[in-house]
């Protein structure tokens, strides 16, 4: 019954007139966005998160969300049509959507994945109403020291679970915290990393720190090596998009599993929509009677990575929600714009805010539901908008972007920070450093500091304290066995080591 309470408050809420109009705002934008190979809901939510500043903190929140689930729904578009994922869930799409457009099955391919992440999101709902708050009430006996163990792992796993080299990664969580602690000490009014100039004393914006990471670095990265491909030409009518009842029966095990392994692996801090889709389109190939199908056009190749490209973006709420863990680098942005909007994200905004926790969920499922409803009438515009030329297109968005970031504060110096990190963020793609990992230490970090500053105050500066607090204590073991299933892992793959066993 106290379910069915929580799902009335939050209809109440996502049901208002600039709810709707946010989550519809923000899928729409999502969408169009996810369609376009090369920029991705990362740089998307970077961007547009300036928007937000004049909204209330439940409706900023929304549009942010829609903006995340629904690029994955927009990036199978090109995936299916031209080969280019337009966004990193979306690459394993490639593998058997093109080869479904090259044997005339593009309107079967564009239907299929949007039911298939449908599905997916709805699973990844009802994941979130069922465990967020459960989580919630766990971990509102945890102290300052169990949060501090406990993003220390989230870090850990950000750094050693998710894309690229473990070592990378962690480089880049170091180079998050370090940013994070920039501007004035909170205890002692100290400058800190500021280098003297006072436009640094309030440390710098996150808005300022995404867009140019995501937004500019992405529009560096791509301007001049991004070509217009060839947009296959697609029969829109429903006579085209319907599968057959054979491609009804291979679907439904694959989104089951999809759905299943997508929301397991979303709740893991820093694994991302993008690892659940690669697990997912391995479990199919691997349970498959015919693999050698798979890469050939194999509709459960396409079922099974959407439904758990957007289970993991719907479960990835759950530790960002009910620990103030974010669960991916774009949560991480969702997560900051909570801090901005002067929301204590944890355990407590369930219990302190249910408006705004069961306003979100219910908006998620409508946001899925408007999504399903717009995806597929408006094919014709998603093939349309792909044919927009790349030479007109990055130096609209490079304008949106100043603005975006000059409207903050009014200061022209944010402009060239934003310009500075979008140079960072491009020398990092191109030597092979993840940003992502970046980003969470830098929203942590503030976080981290405190809870630790915290714990010490209470333990008279003993440091063991994190090992005699039981739950603290099992956290970090947790941290260190992750650490070493990774590094035994690295070790095997490594030739010299592989060839001594």
């Amino acid at each position: 019954m106290e379910l069915f309470s929580n799902l009335a408050l939050g209809l109440s809420v996502a049901f208002s007139f600039s709810a709707l109009a946010y989550c519809t705002l923000g899928v729409t934008l999502g969408m169009a966005i996810g369609v376009l190979p090369g920029i991705g809901p990362l740089a998307t939510v970077g961007m547009l998160l300036p928007l937000t500043f004049y909204a209330e903190p439940t409706e900023a929140i929304i549009m942010l969300a829609g903006i995340y689930y629904g690029s994955m729904y927009g990036g199978s578009t090109a995936s299916i049509l031209l080969n280019l994922p337009g966004t990193a869930g979306a690459a394993v799409t490639c593998l058997d959507g093109y080869p479904m457009a090259c044997q005339g099955r593009a309107g079967v391919a564009l239907f299929i994945t949007t039911i298939a992440s449908f599905f997916g999101g709805v699973v990844g709902i009802l994941m979130l109403a069922t465990f967020a708050p459960a989580l919630a009430r766990v971990a509102l006996s945890f102290g300052s020291a169990e949060y501090f163990s406990l993003m220390v792992v989230g870090l850990m796993a950000a750094a050693l679970v998710g894309d690229g080299s473990p070592l990378r990664s962690t480089t880049s969580v170091v180079l998050g915290l370090l940013i994070g602690v920039a501007g004035t000490d909170v205890n002692s009014g100290t400058w800190r990393f500021t280098f003297g100039f006072p436009a640094l004393s309030d440390g710098i914006n996150l808005v300022v720190i995404t867009t140019g990471l995501f937004g500019i670095a992405e529009v560096i990265n791509n301007a001049g090596r991004i070509g217009q491909g060839e947009v296959r030409r697609v029969k829109v009518d429903w006579r085209s998009m319907l599968p057959t009842r054979d491609d009804w029966r291979k679907s439904i095990l694959p989104a089951l599993r999809g759905s299943g392994i997508g929301a397991l692996l979303g709740i893991l801090p820093g694994t991302g929509a993008a690892l659940s889709t690669f697990v997912a389109y391995a479990m199919e190939k691997k349970v498959s009677r015919t693999p050698e199908r798979f890469g050939q056009g194999a509709i459960e190749g396409v079922v099974a990575p959407e439904a758990a490209n957007n289970a993991a973006a719907q479960a990835a709420f759950i530790p960002t929600l009910s620990l103030g863990i974010p669960g991916d680098a774009i949560v991480a942005i969702v997560l900051g714009a909570l801090i901005i909007h002067g929301v204590v994200p944890g355990p407590r905004l369930v219990v302190d805010q249910p408006e705004l926790f069961w306003g979100l969920t219910v908006s998620f499922l409508i946001g899925n539901i408007l999504l399903l409803v717009l995806n597929l009438p408006l094919i014709g515009l998603w093939v349309k908008i792909l044919t927009i030329p790349y030479r007109y297109l990055y130096p609209a968005i490079l304008t949106f972007i100043c603005i975006g970031v000059y409207s903050i504060r009014n200061s022209v110096v944010d402009i060239y920070l934003a310009g500075f990190f979008g140079l960072v963020g491009f020398l990092m793609q191109r030597w092979r450093f993840s940003p992502a990992p970046l980003l969470l230490g830098l929203v942590l970090g503030p976080l981290m500091e405190t809870n630790l500053r915290r714990t010490l105050l209470l333990s008279r500066g003993d440091p063991l304290v994190f090992i005699e607090r039981p739950v603290s204590a099992a956290i970090l073991i947790v941290g260190l066995g992750l650490m070493a299933i990774v590094v035994s892992l690295s070790l095997r793959k490594h030739p010299k080591f592989s060839s001594a066993s």
